[in-house]
């Protein structure tokens, strides 16, 4: 039987039914997944018992597995595999975080609007979240459509935009949260780079913004109006008509484009209830700008 489509709305979101991810995927049904992919950009699959092996092997479908930034931070042991982003309230010893808890910190800049590894020379072509265990209350994922943000936008601003970079880093989302308490070597590790404000994107054709609170700068501008751009673009991409609301239900996986979407996660009891979500996250083939460097821009 061929798989299921069920859109949220005409181009945005879409669940996936008449599948199962733990057992040898069909060529057709990835070619099928893949085009709602590509019209979609967010896609829910209900109901996926995967063990990781199964969950890191259906985003291998899609290209190179990224590894963890958490390898580079020091103050705690991994509690699942370097594969995945361990986006939970849950401590190496599988307890609930401390509200004094260094990753808690760090981790509540996931909150506000952003693209995974935009951060990266190498950002981020897909994430695939799975929900093991969710809260009672709280706790969903709110996506925001960058294609159609783009497509609403005056044309006078879409002039403006035209070659825009800007530069991206970990510290800028965490720094606008207050949270700066990083070693040097933290800070080597994870250097900054440039994205391009706007991309076209390969299997559809369309172009989208390509935002997130890890974009600092812009290179070319002041740096107090770069900003404020950035803010003012986020603003636009995020109102409700961009925006479809993940509500999530044990066992499933959300899989998106980071290219072409932002999302953030909304509040919950964080030190009162379990949430253990998972992400595999799939790199994309080349940095946003090309053969461009940071030196060449800043030049």
């Amino acid at each position: 039987m061929a798989i299921s489509v069920y859109p949220v709305t005409e181009n945005f979101a879409a669940e996936i039914g008449d599948l199962d991810l733990a057992r040898p995927l069909d060529p057709a049904d990835l070619a099928a997944i893949k085009a709602a992919f590509a019209t979609y950009a967010v896609l829910i699959f209900p109901d996926q018992q995967l063990t990781q092996e199964q969950h890191l092997a259906f985003a291998a479908r899609f290209g190179p597995l990224e590894l963890t930034i958490a390898v580079h931070r020091k103050d705690a042991p991994l509690r699942v595999r370097k594969e995945f982003a361990d986006v939970s309230n849950l401590n190496h010893k599988d307890k609930v975080w401390r509200e004094d808890s260094r990753t808690r910190q760090f981790q509540l800049a996931n909150r506000i609007w952003h693209t995974d590894s935009s951060f990266k020379r190498l950002p981020a072509l897909a994430s695939l979240l799975y929900a093991r265990t969710i809260p009672p209350v709280g706790g969903h994922t709110e996506f925001a459509d960058e294609r159609a943000a783009y497509d609403a936008l005056p044309e006078a601003m879409k002039r403006r935009l035209e070659g825009l970079v800007a530069e991206h880093s970990i510290f800028n989302s965490r720094g606008r949260l207050g949270f700066s308490n990083f070693s040097e070597e933290e800070r080597q590790s994870l250097p900054p780079v440039p994205q391009a404000l706007v991309r076209v994107i390969a299997e559809s054709g369309r172009k989208s913004l390509y935002l997130a609170s890890h974009a600092g700068r812009i290179f070319g501008m002041p740096e107090a109006e770069g900003r404020a751009l950035i803010d003012q673009l986020i603003e636009h991409a995020t109102r409700r008509q961009f925006v479809y609301t993940h509500r999530w239900r044990v066992n499933d996986l959300v899989m998106w484009d980071d290219r072409c979407t932002m999302h953030r996660g909304t509040a919950f009891d964080d030190l009162r209830f379990r949430r253990d979500v998972q992400r595999a996250t799939v790199s994309d083939v080349a940095n946003t700008r090309g053969g461009l460097n940071q030196a060449s821009l800043a030049a």
